[in-house]
């Protein structure tokens, strides 16, 4: 199965809902037999839902008021269960441009984390592109295949995830000048760099997402040093959303900023040096034990999930990836049976 949008029409069992409650409270469910959602306001039973189309509006039995409406992509990504941070959705909308993900495009991703950002390249390249996602643990990986197949209803054919090391999976994967875009989410990309630049078609793109400053420098100058691309560029996505209520217009108290820093280059034709490029020297080129301490996961706050708590979010993933299969199973089978009656 191809990646492919999902469906509307009335919500069956298996169906991901996301519920507005009272002050724009949000529940994210999985439709079961039987299934209640339990909040102090009352108890929803999923079967209330059950038949109704988007955009509904239900009672619990407080008679407290909740909209219904199928996740959107981005709505899914944040309320799906997670075994590794994801890439947020103001950063996979700026990786996709300034990637230049095109349909049907050959692209390498690393690592995978919870999928997030797969099922938006997924959504880019088509079902006539192809994902490979290398990852180095397999619980992570297990994690988004199953929000993949969640979300989609079943495992997409294009997407591969090769589980090991990019620098030496990679060339075993794919021959020399095949990938049109390469995307780089890890904590030390420059490693990768130079086995991407094999796999890179001349004019491709490779795409480092780092989380400091520290590894934005690194990333930058080791691309610089190969002489293979051009030169790198960076920037960094914040979004302030607005209050808009008659007359009362402002910014919100609140937004989304830093998350991380997006540096892009694209590889050089073999031999090829380019006329603008910049002599200079850089003050400091080499990195110690101390800098190396300062990109650490834990240095820039990354919280280190324990094997419990993702074992937890495992099943939490496959079990709304089983709910899914069984809606999809089930639109099939009335879709045929409808068709055979016509």
């Amino acid at each position: 199965m191809t990646a492919t949008p999902r469906p509307s029409g009335p919500f069956g069992f298996g169906d991901r809902v996301q519920l507005t409650g009272p002050k724009g409270k949000l529940h994210t469910i999985t439709l079961r037999e039987g299934g209640e959602l339990h909040t102090h306001r009352g108890v929803l039973r999923h079967d209330a839902l059950v038949g109704l189309p988007d955009g509904s509006v239900v009672r619990n039995s407080s008679d407290t008021e909740y909209l219904a409406l199928r996740p959107l992509l981005r709505d899914f990504v944040m309320s799906m269960p997670r075994g590794a941070a994801i890439v947020y959705p103001k950063d996979a909308a700026q990786i996709v441009a300034q990637a230049d993900i095109f349909p049907g495009a050959v692209v390498v991703e690393a690592g995978v984390g919870s999928g997030a950002l797969s099922l938006w390249l997924l959504r880019a390249i088509g079902p006539q592109g192809r994902l490979v996602s290398f990852e180095r643990r397999e619980e992570f990986a297990e994690v988004a295949r199953a929000n993949a197949a969640t979300y989609l209803g079943a495992p997409p054919a294009n997407w591969q995830i090769v589980l090991g090391d990019l620098t030496q999976a990679l060339p075993d994967t794919f021959r020399p000048g095949s990938v049109d875009r390469v995307v780089l989410d890890m904590l030390a990309p420059w490693e990768c760099i130079d086995a991407v630049a094999d796999a890179l078609v001349p004019g491709g793109v490779v795409l480092c997402y780092v989380a400091t400053v520290t590894q934005l420098s690194r990333v930058a100058e080791f691309i610089r040093g190969t002489g293979l691309y051009t030169e790198p560029e960076s920037s960094e996505t914040m979004i302030r959303g607005w209050h808009v209520d008659g007359l009362a217009v402002r910014p919100d108290h609140r937004m989304v900023a830093h998350t991380g820093f997006l540096l892009t280059a694209r590889r050089l034709a073999p031999g090829a040096v380019p006329p603008d490029v910049r002599r200079r020297t850089v003050r400091k080129t080499a990195y110690g034990d101390d800098d190396v301490e300062v990109w650490t996961p834990g240095a820039v706050g990354d919280r280190q999930i324990t094997d419990k708590n993702l074992r937890k979010r495992l099943r939490d993933a496959q079990r709304a990836a089983d709910g899914a299969r069984q809606a999809a199973d089930a639109r099939r089978e009335a879709n045929g049976t409808s068709g055979e009656s016509a």
